[in-house]
């Protein structure tokens, strides 16, 4: 017998409570070595990649499975980044604080909003509290950099647009190349019955 409960809030909680323990120790970890104010976004940036794999470590119902994810995950961080990294070399445009000529387009906000994207589609479905806990660590990562004078904010807001574009992109392609086949099988004792669905 199959068990289709969708999970509740303290389902949740498990996956939730590993995030947060490894959000406060990687800030700790990343603040005792830098020596700038960074640290905050540096952590950031990955961490709607770690709720991803922690939520579908622990079991979680997710859209695809652990290959295809790992697929998704690495075409949607690979284009979103490749599309980020031709145009600051392309583009050149000043950060505020003047250190280097790679403001536009944001790529910790390329990279986060990508990762938001991705823990929306792949978990989504579950609560929405998990694409809206997403997107607000995106957001906050984003005005963030604004704060530490990294970017203008159409910086961050090109970067956002690229991440989710690069992440959406991806999921079509991969379902026009590789269609789902749902395939069901199920043993009764005397026989076993096999079901596609295309």
């Amino acid at each position: 017998m199959e068990n289709n409960r969708k999970p509740t809030s303290l389902h949740l909680l498990r996956p939730l409570a590993a995030m947060l323990l490894w959000l406060l120790l990687t800030a700790t970890t990343a603040t005792a070595q830098q020596q700038h104010s960074d640290a905050l976004d540096n952590v950031l940036e990955y961490t709607p990649y770690a709720a991803l794999l922690t939520m579908k470590a622990c079991g979680l119902d997710s859209r695809d499975d652990w290959p295809r994810l790992a697929a998704q995950t690495a075409a949607a961080w690979v284009v979103a980044n490749g599309v980020t990294f031709v145009m600051k070399r392309t583009v050149r445009h000043w950060r505020p604080d003047h250190s280097d000529r790679h403001s536009f387009p944001s790529g910790h906000a390329t990279t986060v909003f990508a990762g938001a994207t991705l823990l929306h589609k792949e978990f989504g479905h579950l609560s929405p509290w998990v694409t809206i806990g997403g997107y607000a660590v995106a957001t906050l990562t984003a005005a963030d950099r604004v704060r530490l004078k990294r970017h203008h904010w159409y910086d961050v807001c090109a970067g956002a647009a690229i991440g989710v574009a690069a992440t959406h992109l991806t999921y079509y392609v991969a379902d026009q190349l590789f269609p789902r086949r749902n395939v069901t099988l199920a043993f009764t004792g005397q026989q076993v019955d096999v079901a596609i669905r295309w």
